[in-house]
């Protein structure tokens, strides 16, 4: 289960309570077609709200059911994602769909991962790839001309509402995009995600995804395999001329929410690896020197569940936290890895292994042989002063991640 990104306000308005309602109601159909009706009334409400840029009154709503009604918090963030970063256009008497795509890549270096504006001429290059690969026959898509980070992506659903209207309507009309005037600064980790932005319009009811055409057959998997595979072959080496001394690896482009989970997920093995191989250059020696503590990190109020691993490295003989990394749990994988004492309420298929066992897994691939699983539950603390997550020392403590005075600082952090 997804949890809502924001604190919302106490005030629970009319909107709030509608919403509710009517997320409620949807997962109690007892039919498709009456489940369609109430899909068609919570967008209905939903486009109004996001329209109107009501972003509190769809906090609170799914706060509230975020606490009382689980099944109506999926369906209602299901349809907010839904109606947030997809459109219904007319244009010359005609019926179009739009789609919000996000096309992330992966990316690790020593040095400082690049985001911002994209030259004309490599635009123009990307524009013709990306039709080539990923759109399908008859489709007609526009890339937004800059290269995103996590933080300079919408902050909100509104915001995505209006972005990818925007963007429709510049597919449409063949309306060139502007260059964002401005970007927040994108926090440094030596292992992030990059991010271009797209919407892709098609007809009324046709395919807007390559893998949707009839030529493509039933099996979703292999179709979608090769568009990736002839997107990254096509488009990674245009990218890479904006990361030198950087390694990158493209990822399926897919819906705007869904392609960030996915990039957000792929990318912790990469944070650990890059982790560890830069601490053992930086501190000059093997990986089995380093010492790795894994900490459960979550809300007490929400079932003592854990909501994130934070890995702290400590040396040999050294109790010092000299640095420290997230591991964010999405979906059903917060409840793969429940404290001692709590019932299982293990969801994955038994053989898929647990964001704990994948995290001992990457550790000792990279060479890491002390780990130690601290088995309290601890809250997310950050640093007053600085904003730093705090992590586990060996002694259950929660310290600042600091390097040695004499070691030479990389130019970004760990994610």
């Amino acid at each position: 289960m997804r949890r809502s990104g924001k604190s919302s306000s106490r005030k629970f308005s009319a909107d709030s309570q509608r919403l509710v309602a009517l997320a409620q109601t949807l997962v109690q159909a007892a039919s498709r077609i009456e489940q369609r009706s109430w899909e068609n009334a919570l967008d209905a409400q939903l486009q109004k709200l996001l329209g109107g840029n009501h972003q509190h009154a769809i906090d609170n709503a799914l706060d509230h059911l975020f606490r009382t009604d689980p099944a109506a918090y999926d369906a209602l963030l299901d349809a907010v994602e839904a109606v947030s970063c997809s459109a219904t256009l007319v244009h010359d008497g005609q019926h179009f769909d739009a789609l919000l795509l996000a096309l992330p890549l992966m990316a690790w270096t020593r040095f400082t991962l690049p985001s911002g504006p994209i030259a004309g001429e490599l635009m123009h290059t990307l524009t013709a790839h990306f039709h080539a690969s990923v759109l399908a026959e008859g489709a007609t898509g526009v890339l937004a001309p800059a290269l995103f980070s996590i933080d300079q992506l919408p902050r909100s659903y509104c915001d995505t509402f209006t972005l990818t209207r925007n963007m429709a309507e510049a597919a449409r009309t063949g309306t060139p995009l502007q260059t964002p005037a401005k970007l927040e600064e994108s926090a440094p980790f030596l292992a992030d995600t990059r991010f271009l932005l797209a919407v892709v319009t098609a007809e009324a009811g046709k395919p807007l995804m390559r893998w949707q055409g009839a030529a493509a057959g039933l099996n979703l998997q292999a179709s979608s395999q090769a568009v990736l595979t002839h997107w990254q072959t096509r488009a990674a080496p245009e990218l890479q001329r904006l990361f030198p001394g950087c390694g990158i690896e493209l990822l399926l482009p897919e819906a705007y929410y869904i392609g960030c989970r996915e990039a957000d997920k792929k990318i912790r093995p990469v944070s650990i690896r890059a982790a560890v191989h830069y601490l053992t250059h930086a501190l000059a020696l093997d990986a089995a020197q380093l010492e790795a503590v894994i900490g459960g990190f979550g809300d007490e109020v929400n079932g003592m569940r854990v909501d994130e691993y934070r890995i702290s490295f400590t040396v040999a003989d050294n109790p010092d936290v000299v640095y420290g990394l997230s591991w964010p749990l999405y979906d059903e994988e917060s409840d793969d890895d429940d404290l001692p004492g709590m019932p299982s309420r293990r969801v994955l298929a038994p053989t898929q292994p647990t964001p704990l066992e994948q995290i001992f897994g990457l550790l000792r691939e990279a060479g890491v042989i002390s780990i130690t699983h601290l088995e309290a539950l601890f809250p997310p603390e950050f640093c007053d002063d600085c904003g730093s997550p705090l992590f586990c020392d060996h002694q259950e403590d929660l310290v600042h991640a600091e390097m040695p005075e004499d070691t030479a600082q990389p130019s970004g952090h760990l994610h």
